[in-house]
């Protein structure tokens, strides 16, 4: 997505740009399977309405989205309990707050959360930094409000059960879904990177075209092809980047488990997030998708997505029993509801789902490595499709400045920025 992205605004800036995707289609993670008519991704892609380089990024202004109801259903202490929307859910359960027990305890979280909303984002970057947890602890939140529904929310939204990521990060995530609603985007995460594409010229995109070497105003493909170019921009995962660019930093990695069920009925009749705050289980989180953005099971069935935040239980995949069974069982409890039913479709799991944000992380790591030579992806700032953006617009107008700076016919230099 990150290339992608970076490429509209190359060509809003007048640059002629060619794109070279190694795998047969274009997404990078953001894929999506059609099974049996389930369109089921394969990541645990949440957007957010209030990401601004939704807006900001050319071929994504208006794509459609799906969004949740505003807070979560919350298992804690063996119940299931709705929290941060006074509406209540439209189902059997009545409204609870039990997590969040207290009238001060409920001012307190609003308060924080409407503070987090309306700081800008500058100032965010430059506080003090901690790791997300001792960031919890110090604002004095109840112990309940924290194991009840910030620790799970932001366990869910970073992809880290530990909550060792910096705490500017997860205050930047917090205010994402203090301003906007979590969403998905309409009919998969697939979506968006073939929306990107979709906009840019026909014959922009080579598919199919691995890189195996890169310089400031060269490419080399694993056919043996050389194609010279003002400028290069690697976009690609961390790893992959780093063995492109040898003393590139490798982060360390959450690793992401995503299985798919289908079932005759919707476990519950409302698009919201599902948490786990109890941990008896091996989900995280879960989403009956189905509700959220119909058009992702077929009409009559419903979908259910559900994250563990490491790799698969024991045993799970198709035809699989014991590790499936486990899952079933917990999503069984997080729903109250019977799964004997369900028919587990899909599992992926990716080791490198999410690069890690501990404390200290450099929110603002340079696009630019040399005079034409640049690189972006979420790995370069914060681990989120909007961090992902944000990337590519910087390390775009860095590539638009330094050309417009640089005399006609003048090769890069080879300087350390």
């Amino acid at each position: 997505m990150s290339g992608l992205s970076a490429a509209h605004h190359l060509v809003a800036g007048g640059l002629s740009v060619t794109v070279l995707e190694a795998a047969e289609q274009v997404g990078g993670r953001m894929v999506t399977d059609v099974v049996d008519g389930f369109r089921l991704d394969r990541g645990a892609h949440l957007l957010n309405t209030s990401y601004p380089e939704l807006r900001r990024t050319p071929g994504l202004r208006g794509l459609p989205l799906a969004p949740l109801a505003p807070g979560a259903l919350v298992r804690v202490g063996g119940r299931g309990h709705r929290v941060g929307d006074a509406r209540g859910p439209r189902g059997a359960r009545g409204p609870s707050r039990a997590p969040i027990a207290s009238t001060l305890d409920r001012a307190r979280l609003g308060a924080t959360l409407n503070r987090l909303a309306t700081t800008p984002t500058s100032r965010l970057a430059a506080r003090p930094e901690t790791t997300a947890a001792r960031a919890l602890t110090a604002r004095g939140f109840a112990p309940r409000t924290v194991e009840g529904f910030v620790r799970p929310l932001l366990a869910a939204l970073l992809c880290d059960p530990e909550l060792q990521t910096s705490s500017r990060c997860a205050d930047l995530v917090l205010r994402g879904f203090a301003r906007g609603r979590t969403c998905l985007p309409a009919t998969g995460a697939a979506a968006v990177p073939q929306r990107l594409a979709a906009a840019l010229a026909p014959g922009t995109i080579r598919l199919g075209t691995r890189v195996e070497q890169v310089a400031v105003n060269c490419v080399r493909t694993a056919d043996g092809a050389e194609l010279p170019c003002r400028a290069v921009l690697v976009a690609t995962g961390a790893r992959a980047a780093a063995e492109l660019l040898p003393g590139l930093r490798v982060p360390s990695f959450h690793d992401v488990t995503v299985l798919h069920h289908a079932a005759p009925v919707a476990p519950v009749r409302e698009p919201v997030l599902v948490l786990d705050a109890d941990r008896l289980g091996p989900v995280s989180h879960s989403l009956p998708v189905s509700e959220i953005d119909p058009g992702r099971a077929p009409s009559g069935r419903a979908l259910i997505t559900s994250v563990v935040l490491g790799p698969p239980p024991d045993g799970t995949g198709i035809g699989a029993g014991g590790g499936d069974k486990s899952v079933r069982a917990h999503l069984a409890e997080l729903y109250e509801t019977s799964t004997d039913g369900w028919e587990l479709l899909g599992v992926h799991y990716d080791p490198e789902a999410v690069p890690a944000m501990p404390a200290p992380h450099d929110l603002r790591r340079p696009a630019r490595l040399l005079d034409g030579l640049y690189v972006c992806g979420a790995h370069r700032t914060t681990s989120t499709p909007q961090g992902a953006l944000v990337s590519a617009r910087r390390a775009a107008h860095s590539i638009l400045r330094d050309l417009r700076d640089r005399p006609a016919g003048r090769p890069p230099s080879e300087e350390a920025a």
